[in-house]
């Protein structure tokens, strides 16, 4: 699915996965001090909305998108509300020889289900890649208990017409491990257009 065409195409409160406010659970890890002001890194940062809370935060944020078209939307959002953020358009799933900084804190939000299997060995080595030793890593992803897109299935197609994969802890314990230590993995409901959805919580930090 040509994701820049559904932000060319598709009005941005119509896109399922865009919301203005950061979702609880990152909030969370600020308000609690277990993630403090750091340079961080947001994976799949779509119109940026998040990497710009991160900035009002005292983040050193850097936004990274597939999408040319978000990341213009993200770069005029930040300028509009006076927060200094780098976004960047690449494919996470690349090998991204290009980039060379390290950063302390990462995470995707609602990213990896846009990930099949076979492509997930090198994101992750990339999200390894880019953390400095013990840095912090989330991913919050659908899991395979959610019921909505048609039950069951591991792939279920969106109304929108995106296919998306729904996984297991199991499958995110296997990927995660050879790169990161899991400090917590757990079930959580999550926000969502019209309904809310049942989501893996992975909090890590990297060997």
């Amino acid at each position: 699915m040509d994701l820049d065409k559904i932000y060319r195409n598709t009005p941005l409160n119509k896109i399922p996965w865009n919301y203005e406010t950061p979702p609880d659970s990152l909030v969370d890890l600020v308000n609690r001090g277990v993630i403090k002001p750091c340079k961080a890194v947001d994976f799949g940062c779509g119109i940026g909305s998040y990497a710009i809370y991160f900035a009002t935060e005292g983040f050193d944020v850097t936004g990274i998108d597939i999408s040319p078209s978000a990341i213009s939307l993200a770069k005029k959002r930040a300028i509009e509300k006076g927060m200094k953020c780098n976004f960047i358009v690449a494919d996470i799933t690349g090998k991204l020889e290009e980039f060379e900084d390290k950063f302390d804190f990462a995470y995707d939000w609602e990213l990896l289900h846009h990930i099949f299997p076979e492509k997930r060995k090198q994101y992750v080595e990339n999200v390894y890649k880019f953390l400095k030793l013990k840095a912090k890593y989330l991913s919050v992803c659908f899991s395979d208990k959610d019921p909505c897109f048609g039950g069951q299935k591991k792939y279920r197609e969106t109304p929108l017409g995106t296919i998306l994969y729904f996984s297991s802890k199991e499958e995110l314990k296997a990927l995660f491990k050879p790169y990161f230590r899991i400090i917590k993995l757990k079930t959580i409901e999550i926000r969502g257009k019209p309904i809310p959805h049942i989501a893996n919580y992975a909090f890590m930090e990297r060997k």
